[in-house]
């Protein structure tokens, strides 16, 4: 549906492949009461979870290990005045069982940054929204 202010909703199912197609997006989450914004690579685990791997006692694993977080991700091009950018919003959770980390070892996401005792977050899909800006005609 487009909308009078040159914005399209996004559904579910665009949304998530949309950021199938992107390999850097941020984290938004609580640090000392105040938002922080961290970017991270990820990857879209089967279920639509956005999963992150990050060394197991870094601040980030802390601050988000069971708590509700919001992941976003977006492609603009600014010469056309287009794109879009879509908003996660669930639990992160340190992934614990052993089979889940092996499984995610050969098919989760490979950190950008160097890590010790690395460990993979999942923040799951309970909320999905997106919006593609259509450009503008001036």
């Amino acid at each position: 549906m487009l909308h009078s202010d040159g914005f399209r909703a996004l559904d579910r199912q665009e949304c998530l492949r949309l950021l199938g197609k992107v390999p850097v997006g941020r984290v938004v989450y609580t640090r000392q009461a105040l938002p922080a914004v961290l970017p991270v690579n990820f990857s879209l685990d089967t279920d639509g979870a956005v999963v992150l791997r990050t060394s197991a006692g870094s601040d980030l694993v802390r601050a988000v290990d069971g708590v509700v977080v919001a992941f976003e991700a977006d492609d603009f091009q600014g010469a056309r005045r287009s794109g879009w950018s879509v908003v996660v919003t669930g639990r992160a959770a340190v992934v614990g069982d052993p089979a889940e980390h092996e499984r995610l070892l050969r098919t989760g996401p490979r950190s950008w940054m160097p890590l010790r005792d690395g460990v993979f977050v999942r923040i799951g899909s309970e909320m999905v929204t997106g919006r593609e800006l259509t450009g503008s005609a001036d």
